[in-house]
């Protein structure tokens, strides 16, 4: 698969540039979930510090025959994405990811929605050979879709294996931007749709035959 031109992207060497500064302490880091991953926990591992990210481990991957991943990122305060960076390393049992759509301020994707839904952007990434020795930027376009924002999920569409047989693999993730200091009220709630069932009982319902929403 022949990789996209070089274009409406920059190089990061720096961990504060015009496309921002990183966004990791604003990320909910022990909320941060991956749909699809081999290793669980590993779409968590990759949200790595910024000095961190040209390190090839740990790594996100998908499984074998299946390129696709679905990565969740809630923050703590409501934010302004700017630009997003996805690394992966060029190995003889993994590939890189290709398309990637972004959606934000949604929690209650999954991947029969995500295949269906229009993202709020779509990325063409380069391979990881374009740039060895530094991460790519790609800029969130149009801005104004990615202002206040509470959540970002990341879905891996393809990759670079044209028969879609090898896994895909994450090596780092990084999102650029600011902050506004806007503390997400009752964080707890946000995940509502993940709840408990004792949380969800119809009201009369005990023991045998419970029902949950």
């Amino acid at each position: 698969m022949d990789p996209p031109e070089c274009s409406g992207h920059s190089h990061d060497h720096d961990h504060e540039d015009d496309l921002g500064l990183s966004l990791r302490p604003q990320i909910d880091l022990p909320n941060v979930y991956c749909l699809n991953e081999e290793v669980e926990n590993a779409g968590r591992s990759v949200i790595k510090l910024h000095e961190e990210r040209l390190s090839l481990t740990p790594s996100l991957t998908s499984p074998e025959d299946d390129p696709e991943l679905l990565l969740f990122i809630p923050f703590t305060e409501s934010v302004t994405l700017q630009s997003i960076s996805i690394r992966s390393s060029a190995s003889e049992e993994t590939v890189s990811p290709k398309t990637v759509k972004i959606f934000t301020n949604r929690d209650d994707l999954d991947f029969d929605m995500v295949r269906e839904l229009a993202p709020m952007m779509k990325l063409e990434l380069l391979p990881p050979d374009h740039f060895p020795d530094g991460t790519i930027d790609y800029p969130c376009r149009p801005a104004g879709r990615f202002q206040n924002i509470s959540s970002v999920a990341i879905f891996v569409e393809d990759n670079y294996d044209d028969d879609a047989e090898q896994p895909t693999e994450i090596t780092f993730v990084g999102l650029k931007g600011k902050g506004t200091n806007m503390k997400r009220m009752a964080v707890e709630t946000v995940y509502e749709s993940r709840g408990m069932p004792t949380d969800h009982k119809v009201p009369g319902a005990d023991f045998k035959g419970q029902n949950y929403l």
